[in-house]
């Protein structure tokens, strides 16, 4: 018995002790949003079919004993419970995916805010912290392929330039780009905010949303909410990233050889005499693009943030600088730099009765940059087309000036020095401070009925600074009469005042109201001086002396013989603009299921006459939410959430100058450097008599530009909400257009502004997103993409079209865009080609059949253009639509994945079905270099259909679809791999120590020929996809550090 007793005791002291090494694993980890990454507080952990559990703290942190193989039930409440796997070490990282309680979330609408899942209108929401993560300077870049329905292309790749935004379509030739509103402020400049400073993007995207903006919103409106702090908690963060920049591809050029080559051959072709190149000296190899650009241009980022509050009050403050240097010329010559603070705060005073804050955010802007515009206009345009055998310097070691080499100068004194007229001629400076602000009151006066005040201050000012020194690069690139100084100086403010009530009620539970009526008042005034003068003092002969106080002017005579020292200065009259607006919206709905909305607003504008001042911009708006019906129950399941929702509205546009309705009179003293001979002269007297004239001709009979729209759409959530749908359909008729239709020069005036012209834009749109975690595996992909067809209506000219400029794509080049009825806005118009001639059989058989021919002498390897209305002449009848630089349909994709402390992530967009129009050799000049694309030139039957023979003349080129090529592409946009360090050390402040490494725009597929497929860049604005030397965005390599403690 006691043996057995004693068996007994020692099997149970064995079972125990096996107990107890199967729990003593002590489990450490962390449980975190996996949309923000933030820490949840008080989150569930317990040990499934055991009666352990613990709660995270305050840094969202847990410690509990478990066996190795048992299984952790994670939950939060709004997020879907998890279940994770324990094995043995290590520390857990558990990322929570939020539930379709983000249906109750409160997004921001305008003047307010609202559920959800109770908005009926066309709204897209990208969060801050998705932004953040892709590390753009921008905010904007960093929405490229986020926001189905909104494209996003940059005007350029230089340093500070800005974006070009559409939102469904292109509604109007004037300006097209949406409205932000930061903070509730209308009217603010997105790109000064530092996307780690954004909580939120809210796009309104149809009218029915927008309509509570009226006349500023035909465009769309995105509204910014940057951040603030949280009830007790303070958190320190800091944010840094620096990389280096490179250009993502190089369009090839003819060396010397191929150059020599080419030029002989076509002066053959031409009947003109060869070029004894072996005759030449010091001619040189020179590719200009390498000289053009510079490598690993740096860019940098830096934000310090502190959040933090009270019960009662709440604050966010940062300070943050960011540099970025351009790939063309490096630092001296294309830079950007941008220094900010801001600082936010809400303070609830009287028992919570009475709420008060405020927003500032102040920036200061340095920048200087070459030209990228037309022809004229475009530093880097030069380098593509100057020959390569030009040296870069001369035997002293300064820019070559071919021009002065008089034993070459007979034959390319037209060529210049692109990289020394960059260098040169970039001397430039613009400073610029940016103040947005706003303070705002609001009291709770019964439960449900709030009124609030919101003054807001918009301020810029900026001051540009330019010199030009004396050089001589060619018979066309040269300043040898005087150096020329300019400065300018701008500043503007506006002030917004805006008022609003809002009530909440039920009635009988069931029934929920909302109600808001509000008026806002807004006034602008600004004012611009420029001076410019000659003849820098030769001791200050550099751009750091450049000011006008430095210049001795032009000298001339005045009326008693004496000379004079004169400088220019101008100052235009003060800018004022005034609005006046009266807006209102009511929602019902019942039982959260059937929803109703409808706003109106007036708008009041001093920009038109009395009679035509106020325009009026309803809405109308319902849903269904579908799944929140008993029939429903059985798919509930899979379908977790559905709701249908349709909506109309009219919204307005009044993009234009200042009071339209009168004829503004300008003296004749406005005298530049340039231009001095402003008077008029009288008699045979040679007197200057000052005088004055109308600008502009007046039309009191101007209105607003109306754009109506509607849309249906819907929202859904499948597979325990792991996958979120959004779909929309709309139609947008915009009429009313604000043109300025072309005028006789008799009229001694610029053109007025008139109303006339219309737009259908018609467009689908779908996004796609899946989260989802596996253990500690999180994951999320999305997916989106939409189509936009857009077709004029009407315009109200003779021909019914409005024209493009002349002399864009090289000297002396015709229209070659357009906006026409029955056309989308901005469209190519040239002649098409059939191929070339191949023989002088084809030639003859051509005649033959009557098709018609431009070229007068004719010769095999020629262009045959298609002669259209069959009247056997080449001619502008001929011509016709060859595509449009605005994409049909643009995309985007992510994915993203987390496993314990590491994340790595895809940000990828592209567009398709629009045309580039690639102009980089002036065919006017016999003498420019070609691409290598050249090479593939007819030089005898069968060796080319497509690539014209070479002649010294442009025949060959008049704009046809020859100009143009296919601008799909797919950017992958950004790849990141980052890892937090946070988890392996004690420290308990620390809540995230992330090291990360990131690529931007590292690949790039397209067909397209040139250094970047993604020009916004149009010689209008209404037109884009033009190069003419197109500025193009790096590729980047960056290493960054997000710290939060």
């Amino acid at each position: 018995m006691k043996k057995q007793q004693l068996y007994r005791h020692a099997l149970l002291l064995v079972m125990l002790f096996i107990s107890a090494q199967v729990w003593a694993q002590t489990i450490r980890g962390s449980v975190v949003s996996a949309d923000t990454d933030e820490p949840l507080t008080g989150a569930s952990i317990q040990v499934k079919g055991q009666q352990e559990s613990t709660a995270t703290d305050s840094q969202g942190n847990f410690m509990l004993d478990a066996p190795a193989g048992a299984t952790l039930v994670v939950s939060y409440v709004g997020y879907q419970t998890q279940e994770i796997q324990v094995s043995e070490g290590g520390t857990l990282l558990i990322r929570l995916v939020a539930e379709a309680a983000d249906l109750e979330q409160v997004v921001v609408i305008g003047y307010g805010a609202q559920k959800k899942k109770l908005n009926t209108g066309a709204n897209l929401r990208v969060e801050g912290a998705d932004l953040e993560k892709r590390n753009q300077l921008n905010p904007l870049q960093a929405l490229q392929g986020q926001a189905p329905g909104v494209s996003i292309t940059a005007n350029s790749g230089q340093p500070g330039a800005d974006m070009k935004v559409v939102v469904r379509g292109l509604g109007t030739i004037g300006n097209s780009g949406p409205l932000y509103v930061i903070d509730g402020i209308p009217g603010g400049d997105i790109s000064i905010l530092n996307p780690a400073d954004i909580v939120s993007i809210d796009v309104l995207k149809d009218a029915a949303s927008a309509a509570i903006y009226g006349s500023q919103a035909a465009n769309g409106v995105v509204l910014v909410t940057t951040k603030m702090g949280r009830s007790g908690k303070t958190q320190l963060s800091f944010d840094a990233f620096g990389g280096v920049q490179n250009v993502g591809r190089r369009v090839p050029l003819l060396n010397r050889e191929q150059y020599k080559t080419i030029m002989n051959e076509q002066a053959l072709n031409t009947g003109s005499a060869l070029i004894d190149f072996d005759g030449m000296e010091g001619l040189a190899d020179t590719d200009w693009l390498d000289y053009m650009f510079t490598d690993d241009a740096k860019m940098q980022n830096y934000n310090l943030g502190l959040t933090g509050g009270s019960e009662n009050s709440v604050y966010a403050m940062s300070l943050n600088y960011i540099g970025q240097e351009g790939i063309a010329g490096g630092r001296n010559v294309s830079n950007y730099e941008r220094y900010g603070f801001r600082i936010n705060s809400e303070h609830k005073l009287l028992d919570q009765f009475l709420t008060i804050g405020q927003h500032l955010n102040f920036n200061y802007i340095r920048n200087n940059g070459i030209n990228v515009g037309n022809q004229y206009n475009n530093t880097l345009r030069g380098a593509f087309a100057t020959s390569p055998l030009s040296p870069v310097y001369s035997n002293n070691g300064r820019f070559g000036s071919p021009y002065n080499d008089t034993s070459n100068s007979p034959w390319y004194n037209g060529d210049g020095n692109p990289y020394g007229a960059m260098m040169t001629n970039s001397n430039n400076q613009n400073d610029a401070q940016r103040v947005l602000a706003d303070i705002y009151a609001e009291i709770e006066l019964i439960p449900g009925l709030k009124i609030k005040t919101i003054g807001g201050f918009n301020y810029s000012a900026s001051e540009y600074r330019s010199f030009t020194p004396l050089f001589q690069f060619s018979a066309f690139s040269y300043n040898l009469d005087h150096t020329t100084v300019n400065q300018n100086m701008g500043k503007g403010h506006t002030l917004t005042w805006t008022n609003t009530a809002t009530y909440d009620f039920n009635v009988a539970t069931d029934h929920q109201f909302t109600a808001m009526v509000g008026m806002e008042s807004q006034r602008y005034q600004g004012t611009y001086l420029s001076g410019s003068n000659w003849n820098l003092l030769s001791q200050f002969n550099d751009f750091a002396h450049a000011y006008l106080d430095n210049t001795t002017g032009q000298a001339h005579l005045d009326d008693e013989g004496n000379i004079v020292e004169t400088r220019f200065v101008n100052g235009r009259p003060e800018n004022m603009y005034r609005r006046v607006s009266y807006f209102g919206r009511f929602g019902y709905n019942f039982k959260e299921k059937y929803l109703l909305n409808a706003t109106l607003r007036a708008d009041g504008s001093s920009k038109f006459a009395r009679g035509n001042r106020w325009g009026y911009f309803p809405s109308l708006s319902a849903g269904w939410i579908l799944s929140s019906e008993d029939f429903f129950a059985p798919w509930s399941s899979s379908v977790n959430f559905l709701k249908f929702r349709a909506s109309w509205g009219q919204v307005g546009n009044q993009d234009i100058a200042d009071f339209q309705f009168a004829s503004p009179i300008n003296t004749s003293t406005g005298w530049t450097a340039d231009n001095p001979a402003a008077h008029y002269v009288f008699g045979t007297g040679n007197v200057n008599v000052p005088g004055a004239y109308p600008r502009r001709l007046s039309n009191p009979l101007l209105t607003w530009e109306t754009s109506e729209q509607t849309n249906v759409g819907l929202d859904a959530k499948f597979l325990n909400n792991r996958l979120d749908v959004v779909a929309d359909f709309y139609i947008k008729n915009t009429k009313n257009w604000l043109v300025q239709p072309p005028i006789l020069a008799t009229a001694g005036a610029d053109a007025p502004f008139i109303n006339g012209g219309s737009v259908r834009n018609t467009g689908v749109e779908l996004g796609l997103a899946w989260n989802s975690q596996v253990g500690e595996l999180a994951y999320r992909a999305g997916v989106n993409g939409a189509y936009n067809k857009n077709r004029v209506g009407s315009i109200p000219t003779e021909d019914g079209i409005i024209h493009g400029e002349i002399n864009m794509l090289f000297d002396n080049s015709e229209e070659f865009y357009r906006a026409q009825n029955g056309h989308a806005i901005g469209y190519f118009w040239g002649y098409q080609t059939d191929g070339l001639f191949q023989s002088e059989a084809d030639i003859a058989s051509w005649r033959e059949q009557g098709r018609g021919i431009l070229q007068p002498n004719v010769k095999p390897g020629d262009v045959k253009y298609v002669d259209q209305n069959g009247d056997g002449v080449i001619n502008v009848l001929d011509k016709i639509d060859l595509g449009v630089g605005l994409p049909n349909f643009t995309f985007g994709f992510n994915v993203g994945v987390n496993y314990k402390n590491f994340d790595l992530s895809l940000d990828a967009y592209g567009v398709t079905g629009n045309k580039i129009v690639q102009s980089l050799r002036n065919h006017a000049n016999k003498q420019a270099n070609y691409t290598t694309q050249i090479l593939e030139r007819w030089t005898g039957e069968g060796t080319s259909n497509r690539i014209p023979r070479v002649t010294e003349t442009n025949i060959n080129w008049q704009f046809s679809d020859l100009y143009l090529q296919d601008g799909d592409f797919l950017r992958i946009a950004n790849v990141t791999l980052g890892y937090d360090f946070s988890k392996l050390t004690s420290w308990k402040y620390a809540n995230q120590i992330r090291l990360y490494v990131q690529g931007q725009n590292l690949f790039t597929f397209t067909k397209y020929d040139g250094m970047d497929p993604e020009i916004g860049y149009g010689t209008s604005g209404w037109v884009s996809g033009i190069d003419l030397g197109y500025y193009p965005r790096p590729k980047v390599v960056l290493f960054g550090l997000n710290v939060k403690f």
